[in-house]
């Protein structure tokens, strides 16, 4: 092998900061050499393509075209492998070969976001995007008992459902999510911490900082005290952060990189002030939680307040098996489980963490775990577009085959979104169950 060249996937990937700051990133024509150059090296490869739909959208497009290479591809048709992009990750962390320190230096998710922002500053965005994408606000309306009541009421109904695909593009058979009135800081209001409880160990501090995620206030409230009583019986004091506002994620994956900046300076202050007062942090979506420990790090590489969150932020899961390693785990276990489908999310599996939560509910007594590592094809808005329902479906269409196999006696996900997309393709009248509920059932709290 030549000086210098490394093989792609013998060592580590290496995540170059986003330099989303510079002029040459909103280049146009810089960003369609960077698509030609990228697309050409995955039409060679073709190993991604069971991934997502931007990889067959790619492959078709090329071998349709009158050279069957990705110079006879229309460059004004680059755009819809870019709109089928979830920013998952996946082909970065567990498919590429080609990612750095490869010398092709491939980084298909962040050329894809790239594109997004660019299109993004250039076109804005649809008003339904614009209002899916805004969580905060939705949420702190349909927080209001009379809101959120006609709001869940048309979601559940099918001829309005049918007005709304028509006149905004939601897809009528997607799932959307119920709105709680009682939201998580309401159901928590009155929650006492006793900080003097916290026991640390050489990895965790001991007392945790929840950031409730807008979905979990406004559309998982249940997962806040599921939390709450899962840490606490294990000794862990916790408390909800001051205030949040939105990650930033759906931001994001809309490419408008001025909100995530605006997001990341009302939530970072508030977050980095409880890392310096002793607290560790976690949030009950894994989407937020990679967010924290990700985006923002490569977005912010000079902002020492992102890197010192990024450090104390942690899947639930995770901060659990780092406290039963050493030994501050209660395994009083007072109800088996039996047998559990569990889908790995994909924005947990691409925090490099491992199977966390399968390996703790492992620990149950007559309890069976079957990990299913495969794309639910939710993606946060993506199933419930009009133009991208069908397609989210047959993306999820072998994790719910997976799941009717396995006549499991709970399926679960430790994203929601997820969860509830499995349950629409399943079809049964059957609903998930979140990790950590199950947690609390098999503890008997």
């Amino acid at each position: 092998m030549a000086a210098g060249i490394r093989e792609g996937n013998l060592e580590a990937p290496t995540r170059h900061a986003l330099d989303w700051q510079s002029e040459s990133f909103w280049d146009e024509d810089k960003l369609n050499a960077e698509l030609e150059r990228v697309y050409d090296i995955c039409h060679g490869c073709r190993r991604c393509v069971s991934l997502c739909q931007s990889f067959p959208t790619l492959f078709d497009l090329v071998d349709e075209s009158e050279t069957m290479e990705v110079d006879g591809v229309d460059k004004k048709d680059y755009w819809k492998v870019v709109d089928h992009c979830f920013l998952c990750d996946l082909c970065y962390m567990t498919k590429c070969p080609y990612v750095p320190p490869h010398e092709w230096n491939l980084d298909f998710p962040h050329l894809m976001l790239r594109a997004k922002a660019i299109k993004f500053r250039k076109q804005g965005a649809s008003t339904r995007d614009k209002i899916m994408t805004s969580t905060d606000q939705v949420g702190s309306l349909t927080g209001i008992p009379v809101v959120s009541g006609i709001v869940n009421a048309v979601n559940r109904n099918r001829p309005l459902r049918k007005v709304l695909e028509a006149t905004l593009g939601v897809h009528a058979d997607a799932v959307l999510p119920a709105y709680h009135s009682k939201t998580m800081r309401k159901r928590l209001a009155d929650h006492v911490v006793d900080e003097t409880r916290a026991t640390p160990t050489a990895e965790t501090r001991g007392k945790v900082a929840m950031f409730a995620t807008c979905y979990g206030n406004y559309n998982a409230p249940q997962l806040g005290e599921d939390l709450v009583a899962v840490f606490e019986h294990n000794g862990i004091p916790l408390k909800l952060a001051e205030k949040e506002q939105c990650c930033g994620m759906p931001k994001l994956e809309l490419g408008d990189l001025e909100a995530v900046r605006k997001a990341k300076e009302a939530n970072i202050p508030v977050l980095a002030r409880l890392v310096d007062e002793g607290w560790d942090i976690v949030a009950p979506i894994p989407s937020c939680v990679l967010m924290f420990k990700q985006e923002l790090r490569l977005m912010f590489p000079d902002d020492a307040e992102v890197q010192k969150v990024a450090a104390a932020i942690y899947d639930p899961f995770e901060y659990l098996m780092l406290r039963h390693k050493h030994g501050k785990l209660r395994t009083d276990f007072s109800q088996a489980l039996g047998k559990i489908s569990y889908h790995v999310a994909c924005h947990q599996r691409v925090q490099n963490i491992g199977m966390k939560t399968r390996d703790i509910l492992k620990l149950i007594p007559d309890t069976e775990v079957d990990a299913i590592e495969r794309c639910s094809g939710h993606d946060g808005t993506y199933a419930v577009k009009k133009e991208f329902h069908e397609v989210s479906m047959k993306i999820g269409r072998p994790v719910v085959n997976r799941v009717k196999q396995a006549k499991a006696d709970h399926y679960s996900s430790d994203c929601p979104m997820a969860g509830q997309h499995i349950a629409n393709g399943l079809a049964d009248g059957s609903q998930p169950e979140h990790p950590l509920s199950l947690l609390r059932k098999a503890y008997g709290i």
